[in-house]
């Protein structure tokens, strides 16, 4: 079976090479000539853990290439469209300006026998629309929504935790060519759902607007918790018991951010609009306040211990919006540092993957190559992203190189009993010691 993937961005480079290693003969598309050159080198354009070596397993054994030629997808039994879908500018709204030119440019090397098969997040009732653009061709359209996590997309690739297929009612041509492709994956047990084209577009941006909801619950806590002298990590502990709740992603601290929860849950809120139900998902707009609300938090609260240690200098560990990735759209990390940058304090970060991405993004910001050179000479350190490299610190060895005596854990990941023995104080979003920090909100 011979495969194309049109979009070669983080999503379509992943699921190229995972096909590839599963047997199928793979070509990826991608409009960016520099992009395909890399690729073409087995080269990931970005960090994601164990992708290298799948990249240059199937380009070095030829089950793999890259082109910018769309013509190469002639003859390909299944196309999988994995571009981007980024937030429309001046709207909230999905921009699905790459996904209708994916189609287009596609339409002339399709044709009996095609699966045209979007993956990219896409506004309910684009793959209708798109089915009928595709269909006088002779191929067949179905969706087949990702779920990968950054730092995890290879695993969620090759071992997802459920596979979704959006066909046409009575559509088995394009189930069974599906699960041909997905074969190794089903043997091993995991659960398939076919349905209708509004229903598997509506899995993806559901998903994620729960996600982004349940963080966001978390942090409206640790709010309040701030105020009370309350402690939210605890307390995420606590209702986390309950089987109903269960514990993962309520970690309180600086929000969520990346390429994906911040502009679904925008662009699911306006589609909504679009149809009339404005209303139901308006307390996503909440949601999305109270994220950036976060980032305005650990700004505030390192400039009140700024002005407590008498000094101007920060060092930001962490840039990346979350670990194990170099990807710093809407990180929440760099947002604070572009705060403090506007106050007019000085920042120095450091960031095991992401410096040249940070780079590119906030090119004044100081961007240093280690841990040490971040933190020496800085009045009060942060933390924005949870690597472990920073988990796995020794606070005394940090002690000896900066004059600062207080770190602000925006992740609330950090050993605070050896952080303490080494003479530091640790402040985390949402813990009791911010209520004593803010005095005016403490409570009497």
């Amino acid at each position: 079976m011979k495969i194309a993937v049109i979009g070669c961005g983080y999503l379509g480079a992943v699921h190229a090479a995972a096909m590839a290693s599963l047997g199928f003969e793979t070509v990826g598309v991608d409009v960016d000539a520099a992009k395909v050159e890399r690729l073409r080198r087995g080269e990931p354009p970005f960090f994601e853990p164990g992708l290298p070596e799948l990249l240059r397993s199937g380009v070095d054994a030829g089950a793999l290439r890259f082109t910018t030629d769309v013509a190469e997808a002639a003859g390909s039994d299944v196309v999988f469209i994995a571009v981007g879908t980024p937030q429309r500018a001046g709207s909230d709204a999905a921009d699905l300006t790459f996904v209708d030119a994916a189609v287009e440019s596609l339409l002339p090397h399709v044709g009996d026998g095609t699966l045209v098969v979007g993956k990219s997040t896409v506004p309910v009732g684009t793959a209708q629309r798109l089915a009928g653009i595709v269909r006088p061709t002779g191929a067949r359209l179905a969706w087949n929504p990702e779920f990968l996590r950054e730092g995890f997309a290879v695993q969620d690739t090759l071992a997802p935790d459920r596979l979704v297929y959006g066909v046409e009612p009575g559509d088995d041509v394009a189930v069974e060519r599906l699960d041909a492709v997905y074969a190794s994956v089903l043997a091993r047990g995991t659960e398939r759902l076919v349905l209708d084209f509004a229903t598997a577009e509506l899995v993806k941006v559901s998903a994620n607007a729960f996600l982004a909801t349940k963080i966001s619950f978390i942090n409206a806590m640790a709010e309040l918790a701030e105020t009370v002298g309350a402690d939210v990590t605890r307390l995420a502990d606590a209702i986390g018991l309950d089987a109903r709740i269960g514990r993962r992603f309520l970690n309180a601290g600086l929000g969520f951010g990346g390429g994906c929860l911040p502009k679904d849950i925008r662009a699911f809120q306006a589609r909504a609009a679009e149809l009339g139900h404005a209303e139901s998902l308006g307390f996503l707009r909440e949601v999305d306040a109270i994220n950036l609300r976060r980032r305005d938090r650990m700004a505030a609260l390192i400039e009140r211990e700024l002005e407590a240690a008498g000094g101007d200098r920060v060092a930001m560990l962490g840039l990346a919006f979350k670990p194990n990735s170099d990807d710093v759209r809407d990180s929440p990390a760099l947002d604070v540092c572009r705060m403090l940058q506007a106050g007019g304090r000085v920042v120095t970060a450091y960031d095991p993957e992401a410096r040249e991405t940070a780079r590119r993004v906030l090119p004044s910001l100081e961007i240093v190559a280690s841990v040490d050179a971040a933190v020496r000479d800085a009045d009060v350190l942060a933390l924005g992203t949870e690597w472990q490299e920073f988990r796995d610190l020794d606070p005394a060895h940090v002690a000896t190189l900066t004059r600062a005596r207080v770190i602000v854990d925006g992740r609330n990941t950090l050993d605070a009993g050896r952080w303490s023995a080494a003479g530091f104080r640790v402040v985390g979003l949402g813990k009791p010691e911010v209520a004593a920090a803010w005095p005016e909100v403490a409570p009497a």
